[in-house]
This record gives structure tokens, C-alpha cells and sequence, in this order.
């Protein structure tokens, strides 16, 4: 891991990134290795276009990504934590806007208060969506308003803990008889895992070339 984990490292690391032309254009690559093909000729029919924010906040001389706890009744990922996003909308103008407007949905990240840094690749989730993780840093003066519909709670964790390959535990799921790795990690009583730790790990991949 870099000494100091700061901005100016992030911007410099993710600038070679770029939004996807197309956000259904999945690899079906899990956490640096092919996806079983019975999952793949499964999801690829299927999948619909989301985006997620990766919300960056510098606190003082540190960095945090916040993230959220899911409604318990929702239809997809319910009670599950994950970071601001949805399915995209006829009217969104690209997978960009989609991170944007559902953060502000959301959380009441305002676009404006959010400076794109760089994009991870569209991932798979096994409930049908192509995710592309929009990277973004947002205000540190940003108001959080969540949208109780959605939205249990929001939370921050540094993010020199997630980068921390120490921090993260693997175990395997079975998914419609095919056996997937899944990344977790525990913090402050929050479990995060599945695609919103596997994206973690694609950053931390890009960040410190380390999955």
C-alpha cells in the first residue's frame, strides 16, 4: 500500500479509466477470475444497465467511502450494504448521470458536489444488473438525507481499512449449482459483501494493484 493513500494518488490511478460506451458490456470477471460459464449463460440474457457512486470524502488528512444499509423490504440486495445507485432510466443521458441522480435520490449527494475521478468496469450482479462504479469525491460539506424507502442508514469506513487485503475475508457461495467467491469485510457491526466488497477490491486492484 502507498504511504499516503491521498487524492492526488486516486485521480492519478484511475485516470486511464473511462465510462463504459456500453454499460451492459460485462466480462463476467468475479474477483479477478471468470465467472462459472452456467452463471454467465444464465445472467447475460438478463442483465439491465445500473450505476453506483463510490463516494469518496476526505476528512482532515484522511479519506472515507460511504456507504449504505439497504431497506429490509426492498425487491433487490434488501438490508444489504451497498453504495448509492439504481437501474438506469430512459432519461438518463448516460451510466453517469444514472450514479448521480440516484445518489442524490438517495442520500442527497447533489451532482454538483461530486468531481468524478474515474470508473471501474460494468460488474455482474447475480440479481440481474451490470453495475458500473462511477468513482467520485464529494464534498466533505455535503448534507446526507436518506430516502427511508430505500435507505436503513448511511455510514462511512476509512478507506485505508478496505484497501487493507488484511481487512477482507473470502469464502464461497453456491449460486444455482456453480460455486462463487465472495470478498466480505466487518466494520463497526456492518458486514459488507458480495458485489459491493467485489467492487472494493476492483479499486483496490487499480489503487494498489493488489486483488
Amino acid at each position: 500500500m502507498p504511504k499516503t493513500l491521498n487524492a492526488e494518488w486516486i485521480r492519478r490511478r484511475l485516470s486511464a479509466t473511462h465510462e463504459p460506451e456500453d454499460p451492459l458490456a460485462v466480462d463476467f470477471t468475479h474477483l479477478g477470475r471468470r465467472m462459472p460459464e452456467s452463471m454467465v449463460e444464465e445472467l447475460a440474457p438478463r442483465l439491465r444497465p445500473a450505476g453506483v457512486l463510490l463516494p469518496l470524502i476526505e476528512r482532515g488528512r484522511s479519506l472515507s467511502v460511504l456507504l449504505t444499509e439497504r431497506a429490509a423490504d426492498l425487491r433487490h440486495h434488501a438490508g444489504q450494504v451497498s453504495f448509492p445507485g439504481g437501474g438506469m432510466e430512459d432519461h438518463d443521458a448516460d451510466i453517469t448521470a444514472t450514479a448521480l441522480r440516484e445518489a442524490h435520490e438517495e442520500v442527497g449527494i447533489h451532482p454538483d458536489e461530486v468531481d468524478i475521478a474515474g470508473y471501474l468496469c460494468p460488474t455482474a450482479t447475480v440479481t440481474g444488473f451490470a453495475v458500473t462504479p462511477v468513482v467520485g469525491f464529494v464534498r466533505s460539506s455535503f448534507e446526507l438525507r436518506l430516502e427511508s424507502r430505500e435507505v436503513e442508514c448511511a455510514f462511512e469506513v476509512p478507506l485505508e481499512f478496505l484497501m487493507d487485503v488484511r481487512n477482507e475475508a473470502r469464502s464461497l457461495r453456491q449460486f444455482e449449482g456453480a460455486m462463487l467467491p465472495v470478498a466480505s469485510f466487518h466494520y463497526a457491526g456492518h458486514r459488507i459483501w458480495g458485489a459491493t466488497a467485489s467492487m472494493l477490491v476492483s479499486l483496490r486492484k487499480i489503487l494498489i494493484d493488489i486483488y
